[in-house]
C-alpha cells in the first residue's frame, strides 16, 4: 500500500523556475489514493468535538464534503465574493499582487457551533485566517483547521495562524 506522499507528483520549476511546486491531483485522480486522503483526514477528527464542516473554495470542497458526510455534519461552502445566492458575510484578505475576497452566508453557522475548516494547501495561511474570521464573525467557534499538505517554509504557523488548532497530513519544508 502507497502512503499519502506517494501521491503527490513533484513539479520542478512550476509555475516559476525554481519553484518546486507539489501537485496533488495525484492523490485525486486515484481511488485509492482519495479513499487514504479521506481516511487519513477522518482519524485526525475522531477526538474533536465539532457541529459543522466547512471548505474553502474549491479545493476545501473535494476534501470537506467527505469529510462531512462520514461524520454526519453539515457542509457549509466558503466561497470567492459574489457566488454565493443569499445574504453573504464576507470578508477581504491580501494577496502578494492584490486582495482577495472570500464569503458565506449569513445564516451558515449559528452562535456556539464548532466549526472545522478544511482546505488542499497551508501556505501563507492567508485565505484560511480570512475563513476563521468569517466563522468567528457568525459567532462560531474554529474546532480545528484541517489542510492536507503544509509548504512550512511559508510560516503560517506562527504567523497568521497562530494560536490556531492546525492539522496537516503532510508537512514539507520550504516553499
Amino acid at each position: 500500500m502507497k502512503s499519502l506522499g506517494e501521491y503527490i507528483h513533484e513539479i520542478p520549476d512550476f509555475p516559476a523556475p525554481g519553484v518546486l511546486f507539489r501537485d496533488i491531483t495525484g492523490i485525486l485522480d486515484s481511488g485509492a489514493g482519495f479513499r487514504l486522503c479521506c481516511q487519513e483526514m477522518e482519524a485526525r477528527l475522531m477526538e474533536t468535538d465539532f457541529d459543522i464542516v466547512a471548505g474553502v473554495e474549491s479545493r476545501g470542497f473535494i476534501f470537506g464534503a467527505p469529510l462531512a458526510d462520514r461524520f454526519r455534519k453539515a457542509f457549509v461552502p466558503i466561497r470567492k465574493k459574489g457566488k454565493l445566492p443569499r445574504k453573504t458575510v464576507s470578508e477581504t484578505y491580501s494577496l502578494e499582487y492584490g486582495e482577495a475576497t472570500i464569503e458565506m452566508h449569513e445564516d451558515a453557522i449559528r452562535p456556539g457551533q464548532k466549526v472545522v475548516l478544511v482546505d488542499d494547501l497551508l501556505a501563507t495561511g492567508g485565505t484560511m485566517a480570512a475563513a476563521c474570521s468569517l466563522v468567528e464573525r457568525l459567532g462560531g467557534e474554529v474546532a480545528m483547521i484541517l489542510f492536507v499538505v503544509e509548504l512550512q517554509g511559508f510560516g503560517a504557523r506562527a504567523g497568521k495562524l497562530a494560536g490556531r488548532p492546525v492539522e496537516t497530513l503532510l508537512a514539507f519544508p520550504g516553499k
